[in-house]
């Protein structure tokens, strides 16, 4: 991990720029305990031994940060799963979405001890946890004075419907801390803040590569390759689009069936992935979301998944912990921009809101723009709740 080069303001693009992270996945398995940077068993922030802070006042102070993160449209897959070493391990897949996302501002502010985070949204305290683990880390990088400061937070990203937006605005907010003292965390020392900060925290960090991860404890169990086989999402809401609160559902069965029904879509998971087969992953979305409605229960989960196989989808695929739901179509074949449209009204006539179509997977990670119901960004009006 080294410092970046000095910033230049009012370049254009230097925005984005900025708030890019490296995005190594750590090996499956192997990541530490310890954020890297830290003494092994130490607290977050604490400077190692073989990293002395330099003398004060020879750096300079952190200046204002931004920092930007996407969302998901819920999982693939959802599960338990073993790891290298045997043990079952909570873990999931996330179905990548370009848009929406959080867009974070960090002010440091002389005098203002560490601690002391005001967070705009003043209800985003996830966030607020985050920069404040952020900001001990980096200061202890860089040998910068830790501040507190504030942290704004914007997007459209909506709450409790399954889409990680407690993840986005804690990726953003750390983010923008670590762009404020001119450095680039690596995806494994930002999962690991993730999960310090609002105890499971869902793949943003490592962009839109499928990965299995295990998410209440920050580490990959395993990289499936390098993109999704192209997809069409039909997208939708379940349950009346009712939030959930992730932490309170039950963690997921570790009995030896379930495990070796897991695993058995794991493995089918990956030859998708390897194969590119969008029919492939579209019976282990479906598979996984039949099993998810043990604990979810959705009553309108039976019509959805009816009416998929009436329009020629490949599957269906929820948010194992809430609302948001799609319809997946192979866009190589023949019809699919056909295909996607009876399934809108296929939701219609069954009272299940459409929130929006979509492509992801492949080459291109990317709102359609090619449909009617996509001449402009997803709102709140559009999804109905926020």
């Amino acid at each position: 991990m080294q410092p970046r080069g000095p910033r230049r303001r009012g370049v254009p693009g230097a925005e984005a720029r900025l708030s890019l992270v490296t995005t190594s996945i750590p090996a499956p398995d192997t990541a530490p305990d310890a954020v890297p940077g830290t003494a092994p068993d130490a607290p977050f922030g604490t400077v190692p031994d073989a990293v002395p802070a330099p003398p004060p006042g020879t750096v300079p102070a952190p200046a204002p940060g931004t920092g930007h993160a996407p969302s998901h449209h819920g999982e693939l897959l959802q599960g338990v799963f073993l790891d290298a070493a045997g043990r079952p391990c909570a873990g999931l897949v996330t179905l990548p979405v370009a848009e929406p996302g959080t867009r974070a501002g960090f002010t440091p502010r002389a005098g203002v001890p560490p601690e002391t985070v005001e967070v705009v949204p003043a209800d985003r305290v996830k966030a607020a946890r985050a920069a404040r683990l952020a900001v001990a880390v980096c200061a202890a990088r860089t040998g910068r004075p830790a501040y507190g400061g504030v942290l704004r937070l914007s997007g459209g990203v909506p709450l409790g419907l399954g889409m990680g937006s407690s993840t986005s605005d804690v990726l953003a907010a750390v983010r923008a801390v670590a762009d404020a003292y001119g450095l680039r965390l690596d995806a494994g020392t930002a999962a690991r803040l993730a999960v310090r900060a609002e105890r499971a925290s869902d793949p943003l960090m490592l962009d839109a590569r499928p990965v299995l991860f295990a998410q209440r404890e920050g580490r990959v169990l395993e990289v499936l390759g390098t993109a999704l086989p192209p997809l069409l999402v039909v997208g939708c809401l379940l349950g009346g689009g009712a939030p959930v609160d992730t932490l309170a559902l039950p963690l997921p069965e570790a009995t030896g069936a379930d495990l070796r029904f897991y695993a058995g879509l794991r493995d089918r998971l990956r030859r998708a992935v390897a194969g590119q087969d969008a029919a492939l992953l579209g019976r282990v979305a479906t598979a996984s979301a039949r099993r998810a409605q043990r604990v979810l229960r959705h009553p309108e989960f039976a019509a959805l998944d009816a009416l998929a196989r009436r329009t020629g989808a490949v599957g269906v695929q929820v948010s194992h912990s809430g609302a948001v739901a799609g319809v997946l179509h192979d866009p190589a074949v023949p019809g699919a921009a056909a295909r996607a449209e009876a399934t809108r009204r296929a939701l219609a006539a069954q009272g299940i809101p459409h929130t929006r179509t979509f492509t992801t997977g492949g080459a291109n990670s990317r709102p359609a723009r090619d449909f009617r119901t996509m001449r402009h960004a997803w709102t709140a009006t559009d999804c109905s709740l926020h």
